[in-house]
């Protein structure tokens, strides 16, 4: 397995949102190395702590809730890097809390990981950058953070500061303002001060997500429909992008076992087990199909077999002394 062929396997364009409509500059090609950046920064660090920031709003939903795109990744990272010694905090708005809740304690780990509550937005209104921050780091429940992940998370836009779903529609006061931790300068994160020296990573799959700042404004706009208006402005330091965002999870998980020379619980990639827990999370959370709107144990409208056969490909992609390590393990 190498990180490449990781990287190659998630960014296929299943849900057609138009992430290499341009073959020459597009969403897929900008940031190729990111990948094996990120997987290297968390594998290769001697102490790290990851908070995960999730939870992406769908208004027009029945009922209106969170998407499975997002906490279900989520939980699956924190499933996998937990047991290699890394410890991880979840981050996220109310409306998605009961489902990680769910979640955590269906895979056993509801105890080990914690779970931070964003501030309502109504609360943050009041808030200084530094304020929310401290709200954060306050409850995070980790000693020490070195990455500060996003994934499928809206964040603010180029065109009116304003964050839209993928269709255009505003959900900026339905949401904490979670893109303030990931603020490129701002002065607590100086050096020596709160927030110094973290490592920003995105994970998204079409364009108005926290990190696809760093994908140049025109470069979305020619390649994804509503592009002009929704592109996000937030860069982080990596970019994932991947077909499905939960994918982009999958394959970081795996690669920073890969680096790390250790072998994943081979029960991660059960696509049965996985569509068991989406289930418990759907049905305690809510959550929804972000394209759908349904409450249904689905991802960005695709049926389950398209959407678990990333599950079993990365399964197929590890060494053999890894599935070896694996079998030994169940005997």
């Amino acid at each position: 397995m190498t990180l490449d062929q990781l990287r190659d396997l998630i960014q296929n364009d299943i849900g057609k949102r138009g992430l290499r409509t341009d073959q020459q500059h597009n969403l897929v090609n900008a940031c190729p190395g990111d990948f094996a950046a990120v997987c290297h920064s968390l594998a290769d660090h001697p102490a790290p702590g990851l908070a995960i920031v999730t939870g992406f709003f769908i208004p027009t939903a029945t009922p209106p809730a969170g998407e499975t795109d997002g906490p279900l990744g989520t939980l699956f990272l924190a499933c996998a890097l937990v047991p290699l010694g890394i410890p991880v905090v979840l981050v996220t708005d109310d409306f998605c809390v009961r489902a990680l809740e769910a979640g955590l304690a269906e895979c056993g780990i509801r105890n080990q990981v914690p779970l931070v509550t964003l501030p309502t937005p109504a609360e943050a209104k009041d808030m200084s950058d530094a304020d929310y921050w401290r709200y954060f780091d306050e409850r995070k429940g980790i000693k020490a953070l070195t990455h500060l992940l996003a994934i499928e998370r809206v964040g603010p836009s180029h065109s009116n500061d304003r964050c839209h779903t993928m269709r255009g529609r505003d959900i900026t006061d339905l949401m904490s303002p979670a893109h303030r931790l990931f603020l490129p300068s701002p002065p607590w994160r100086g050096a020596g001060g709160e927030g110094a020296g973290l490592t920003t990573i995105g994970i998204g799959d079409g364009g108005n997500e926290i990190g696809m700042g760093k994908i140049p404004w025109d470069v979305i706009e020619r390649n994804i429909p509503n592009g002009r208006l929704v592109a996000c402005r937030i860069a982080t330091q990596h970019l994932i992008v991947c077909g499905v965002s939960n994918w982009g999870a999958y394959a970081l998980a795996a690669g920073v076992a890969h680096l790390r020379g250790k072998a994943l619980d081979r029960s991660l990639f059960d696509a049965v087990r996985e569509r068991e827990i989406l289930q418990v999370m759907v049905e305690q959370g809510p959550l929804v199909d972000g394209v759908t709107g349904k409450s249904s144990a689905t991802v960005d409208g695709l049926t389950w077999e398209e959407y678990a056969e990333v599950l079993t490909k990365i399964l197929v992609l590890r060494p053999p002394d890894a599935i070896r390590a694996l079998n030994e393990e169940a005997i």
